[in-house]
């Protein structure tokens, strides 16, 4: 008896907040696969529910993904065709669907895809920074000495920078990217596709402050920052070719207190803070 041929991973991108963002091809493709795996099943339980969508479901996450990934091959290499959907947007990007792809490759099985919402494209894309280049960098890590360790490396880095933020201690992340990346413009993007969807748009000292005045900060968001313009010369002419020194100097003459001089002339020579500290202490001021 011929054995039976492989079935295919499909990947399908869910909506991220509103419903009704999800493609025919996705509803469809939902309704004919044998198994539908999912980052939470009560929370896609509720998409199914609203297209009436009846499938078996699975769960795959961060915490089951070796056990659970190697079911789900056992399945597909039996001939069965499954679903992977991940809570919002699309599976793969910053969770476990990455390695549910390697394995299933790896096995010689087919995978698809069907496109639909990614919130770091709409972040960048609603951010009004350059959009042609642009590192995504996922989730800042918790633990702040590697988060800190990082960012030091997307110092230079002159594309656009994309960040997943939790809204836990979300004002302490972003004095740490001011910290180490200067005060540069940015865009913070929380509840996309949702009711009360928002763009912050400014810089990051700005973005904080709104944050501040906020009594509670919900719903995951996508962080944009401009990238780093070191090496080149500060946007105003007036002040190309000043020294660090000289440049603090101009902006104490018009009245700015030192804390908020040296935040700017971070800002307009695209360096941090603390790079403008040190050279500070060392000329001893």
């Amino acid at each position: 008896m011929k054995e039976k041929d492989p079935g295919t991973l499909y990947l399908v991108a869910t909506p991220m907040g509103n419903l009704e963002d999800i493609s025919i091809r996705a509803i469809k493709t939902l309704q004919e696969v044998d198994l539908i795996a999912a980052e939470d099943t009560r929370h896609t339980l509720k998409l199914l529910n609203h297209y009436n969508i009846k499938k078996p479901l699975t769960s795959y996450f961060e915490h089951n993904k070796r056990q659970s990934g190697e079911k789900l091959i056992k399945e597909l290499s039996s001939g069965k065709s499954i679903a992977l959907v991940t809570d919002a947007g699309t599976p793969g990007i910053s969770d476990p669907g990455e390695d549910l792809v390697k394995l299933a490759i790896d096995n010689n099985i087919k995978v698809t895809m069907i496109p639909g919402c990614t919130a770091s494209i709409m972040g960048l894309v609603l951010s009004g920074l350059p959009c042609a280049k642009f590192s995504f960098e996922g989730f800042l890590p918790h633990e702040r000495k590697q988060r800190k360790k990082l960012l030091e490396e997307l110092r230079d880095e002159k594309r656009t920078i994309i960040f997943y933020i939790s809204p836990h201690r979300v004002i302490d992340v972003l004095n740490d990217i001011i910290e180490i990346l200067g005060d540069r413009r940015a865009a913070l993007c929380r509840e996309l596709t949702k009711i009360h969807e928002e763009v912050i748009r400014g810089h990051l000292g700005g973005i904080v402050k709104t944050l501040s005045e906020k009594e509670k900060i919900k719903g995951e968001m996508v962080l944009v920052i401009e990238g780093s313009d070191k090496g080149r010369e500060p946007e105003n002419s007036h002040l190309a070719g000043l020294s660090i020194s000289e440049h603090m100097d101009y902006y104490m003459s018009k009245g700015f207190e030192q804390k908020n001089a040296m935040k700017k002339v971070a800002s307009d020579r695209g360096i941090s803070k603390r790079e403008v500290y040190s050279h500070l202490i060392k000329n001893k001021r």
